[in-house]
């Protein structure tokens, strides 16, 4: 690293699909993030989305060659974030931060879906190496662009150092009635309302929440499948007439995300054949 750039606030290592928008949601936010992934192309793809939304303005995404850059490039003590897939990913990465010179009291964040009694055995496994703290994300793509939900949890410590960015890039939703505040514009990032990103508690405890969130959302999936096969099969109704009974849902208690893109893709038609999409795509994933 030869030139004389301001250091970064954050590091990221993984360029993915969700690391590339969290990347980017941070760099909306006004936080300047030093990037690697050893895929060069997803790299260069996250620094090419940069230079198209900021334009003329300075660079917000700084791309690393080696994992010593990436260090290089930010303000001690060091935070890094880790979008990679769960498992022995997370550890070979950690080791390699530990040879590029990562310290005791600089903070790994792990955001990938790892079972919560890994997060619990790691935490202990690099204890005066470095802290080792997590963070379960919630919302896909689009949320990680513009607003996921974030289920931090670990050391007290290492909360107050990334609460603050946490809390600028999560979701947000109007306190007095409870409804998201969606904005999907990028440099446009949503400051206003209560961000979903608050202390979950001690070690494990984040990813163990996003645990019983999944589980629940598939029940809830499972019970949609069921009375769209009832309706379907057991009362004969055409996807229109189905699409419309879960957008009189949608409009009512049962109000949510999953009935609301069930009513959207029940009402979808196919553009070649004029039929319902559902009753055309294969069934298999």
């Amino acid at each position: 690293m030869t030139d004389t750039a301001p250091l970064c606030d954050i590091g990221f290592v993984g360029a993915g699909v969700m690391g590339k928008n969290l990347i980017l949601n941070l760099a909306d936010n006004g936080y300047r993030v030093a990037a690697f992934d050893l895929d060069h192309q997803k790299l260069e793809a996250v620094l090419a989305q940069d230079k198209a939304e900021r334009g003329d303005k300075p660079a917000r995404v700084i791309g690393c060659s080696s994992y010593t850059e990436l260090l290089a490039r930010l303000s001690a003590p060091h935070l890094v974030v880790l979008s990679v897939p769960a498992g022995k990913p997370v550890d070979d990465i950690c080791h390699k931060l530990i040879d590029a010179g990562i310290q005791a009291d600089d903070i790994i964040v792990d955001t990938g879906n790892s079972l919560w009694t890994d997060t619990v055995a790691r935490e202990k496994q690099y204890e005066g190496k470095f802290i080792f703290f997590s963070t379960a994300v919630s919302g896909g793509e689009v949320g990680a662009r513009f607003g996921p939900s974030l289920m931090p949890s670990g050391d007290p410590y290492a909360w107050t150092r990334i609460k603050p960015l946490w809390q600028a890039i999560a979701a947000k939703v109007d306190p007095a009635t409870g409804k998201p505040i969606e904005r999907f514009e990028p440099g446009n990032p949503v400051t206003e309302g209560e961000p979903c990103a608050t202390y979950i508690g001690p070690s494990g405890s984040g990813h163990y929440v996003k645990m019983v969130h999944n589980g629940i959302e598939y029940a809830d999936m499972q019970l949609i499948c069921e009375a769209y096969q009832v309706m379907r099969d057991i009362l004969g109704m055409t996807s229109a007439a189905i699409a419309e009974v879960f957008k009189q849902w949608n409009d009512g208690p049962l109000n949510s995300y999953l009935i609301g893109i069930s009513a959207e893709v029940l009402a979808t038609k196919d553009s070649e054949t004029g039929l319902p999409l559902v009753d055309v795509i294969m069934d298999k994933a």
